[in-house]
């Protein structure tokens, strides 16, 4: 257990661009994940800066008492670009990313560079050079990231896609990232049918609310797992 209790908050509630139980089919909106601050002991990570990094600072000014230069550590449950998005607010910050999600990004977007730098697409070329020192810059995490912090891998909507497991003693609270988006697909049981491997997604929705009593989920609030009993 860690030796003081953990400080979570929830910064910026996040939206899909396109809810399939809402029987949405094609974009409606932008699309972001959900931000979540963790203070342990000296650290304080945020987790998924989704919205561009003026908002991120912005929500971080009007939730907290920190400025974006306080922040120690950004953890990435997966390396979509909506999840990203404002991570340059944070250039003080050690950037942190699971090890299987940066080497599941990491071969295809070098394999992208060479195929681009073959065709001469200057443009093409430009913007994944971007991703790829964007990628180098993301560390491999640890499994322990913080006191009380732990990677919870959640694989299947994405490759690596990873959680994080807060430890607290009177419940376990999980930051799901895209592996339980919404609160729809939670009380509906359903893991996203978007993924990588469908499989995968349906197994790690399960253990996601086998293991915690709270849930952050990835494009919504914080909110109690349904199948557990009130604590």
């Amino acid at each position: 257990m860690p030796s003081a209790p953990l400080d979570i908050r929830v910064i910026s509630i996040g939206a899909m661009e396109a809810h399939p139980l809402w029987d949405e089919r094609s974009q409606v909106r932008t699309g972001h994940a959900t931000t979540t601050l963790i203070r342990a002991g000296k650290t304080a990570m945020i987790v998924d800066p989704g919205l561009p990094a003026p908002i991120v600072a912005a929500r971080l000014a009007e939730r907290t008492n920190l400025k974006p230069e306080d922040v120690t550590h950004v953890f990435l449950t997966s390396f979509r670009p909506d999840v990203r998005r404002g991570i340059r607010a944070f250039e003080n910050a050690r950037w942190l990313l699971s090890e299987a999600e940066r080497e599941a990004v990491g071969v295809p977007l070098v394999h992208q560079l060479q195929k681009a730098a073959e065709q001469h697409d200057l443009e093409q070329q430009a913007i994944l050079e971007q991703e790829v020192a964007l990628l180098k810059r993301c560390e491999a995490a640890s499994d322990r990231v913080a006191p009380g912090v732990s990677l919870f891998p959640l694989h299947g909507v994405t490759p690596g896609l990873t959680g994080l497991i807060l430890e607290q003693p009177r419940f376990t609270t999980l930051v799901c990232g895209d592996s339980i988006p919404t609160i729809e697909h939670l009380e509906s049981g359903q893991a996203p049918k978007a993924a990588a491997s469908v499989e995968q997604a349906r197994q790690s929705f399960a253990e996601a609310i086998e293991i915690a009593d709270l849930l952050i989920l990835g494009r919504d609030n914080m909110v109690v797992n349904p199948v557990k009993r009130p604590f």
